[in-house]
């Protein structure tokens, strides 16, 4: 009788279990049913925003990167026609310099040997020229022999021949020949900025020597800087003149920039399946500098589609969620928690891909986030 009493007390006892897991059950269930409820006051407080899907124009991009770069004629490599000892320079990296303005001036005893040898042939000019004159008019009177009249015109035609290329010789070491001319030899020869721009190298220093293959600095003008871009074999197609860049200098900030497509290479680097991309800039007013790493977006195409504000799209575990309003009432509103396949994302927008929505939905477009977290 003991054990009949005891067997009843368990089985009233796990009945009161079930009822209560039951009720707990039912009361998740409920409250899962009845969404997320949000009083005015909350909504008031926390400037919630609600509001419905809108249309709007969303870009096709063809992701790439690249680097800053100036076109080859705003940037120069000074190099000396001829070798010789640095014997002055006072520039720094940094330094600006305009066109024409000294940079090195070289010293060496063969500038001294050139500007001889045309002195020389400078000297002899007229007298040769004179004598081949003169004996041509004496074989054009047949008084003179047709050997002595050659002769003198081969002195005279090598001579001048000379005197040109030492004249050239020396106008690229920029020493003036008319100087020359005069008397005044110098062992000395001047290098001039072919530029205007900034000194972004500088491989000399006052007394060293540099060969006709030393590069003895670089400058570099930042006036027109643009972009040079490496785009992929599956998106080359793709990409045609005119269409719109955006770009971020990823080390150095997030601000977005904006380009345009103005070349697209013709051959593609057959180690990399590339093809180089050129971009101008819509404003070079930046603290653009050459080299600089870039992340880019080309703009290749446009489609129109149903968007919400970025804010609106909470991810959670993987997947994408907003809050469509399905009640609004005595004060308070009531919010569905309602997955989405999220598209592109561009100005401030995101795609919402979806089959089961329509544009008269409400959606929670502010304060998502603390509703239901990421």
């Amino acid at each position: 009788m003991k054990h009949i009493f005891q067997i009843a007390a368990v089985f009233l006892l796990l009945m009161g279990c079930g009822d209560k897991n039951s009720e707990a059950s039912a009361t998740e269930e409920q409250a899962e049913e009845s969404g997320i409820v949000v009083t005015q006051d909350q909504f008031d407080t926390n400037d919630l925003m609600i509001s419905a899907m809108e249309k709007r124009t969303f870009p096709k991009m063809v992701e790439t990167s690249g680097m800053i770069d100036v076109p080859p004629e705003n940037r120069a490599s000074v190099t000396a026609f001829m070798g010789g000892f640095v014997k002055q320079t006072s520039l720094l990296i940094g330094d600006q310099v305009k066109k024409g303005q000294l940079l090195v001036v070289l010293e060496n005893q063969e500038f001294v040997q050139m500007q001889q040898d045309y002195l020389e042939v400078f000297n002899q000019l007229d007298y040769l020229k004179a004598e081949f004159e003169r004996n041509q008019t004496l074989f054009d009177e047949k008084i003179a022999s047709q050997k002595n009249f050659l002769q003198a015109k081969s002195n005279y035609e090598t001579a001048k021949a000379r005197y040109q290329g030492l004249r050239e010789q020396l106008q690229m070491l920029n020493i003036s020949p008319s100087k020359v001319e005069q008397g005044n030899i110098s062992s000395q020869a001047a290098i001039y900025a072919p530029i205007a721009g900034s000194i972004t190298k500088m491989n000399v220093a006052k007394g060293s020597y540099v060969s006709p293959a030393t590069e003895i600095l670089e400058i570099i003008d930042n006036d027109h800087v643009h972009l040079e871009l490496t785009v992929f074999e599956k998106d080359i197609l793709k990409v045609k003149k005119g269409q719109k860049i955006q770009f971020r200098i990823p080390e150095a900030s997030e601000e977005v920039f904006n380009a345009e497509v103005h070349l697209v290479g013709t051959s593609i680097d057959d180690a990399k399946r590339t093809i180089k991309v050129h971009g101008h800039l819509e404003h070079e007013e930046g603290n653009f500098l050459p080299g600089m790493f870039v992340d880019a977006m080309i703009m290749t195409d446009t489609t129109k589609t149903w968007s919400l504000p970025e804010e609106a799209v909470i991810e959670s575990e993987g997947n994408f969620y907003v809050l469509k309003l399905i009640e609004q009432k005595d004060g308070g509103y009531t919010f569905e928690r309602v997955a989405v396949k999220q598209g592109g994302t561009f100005d401030g927008y995101t795609e919402i891909i979806s089959t089961g929505l329509n544009e008269t939905d409400q959606f929670l477009t502010k304060g998502v986030f603390d509703l239901i977290g990421g």
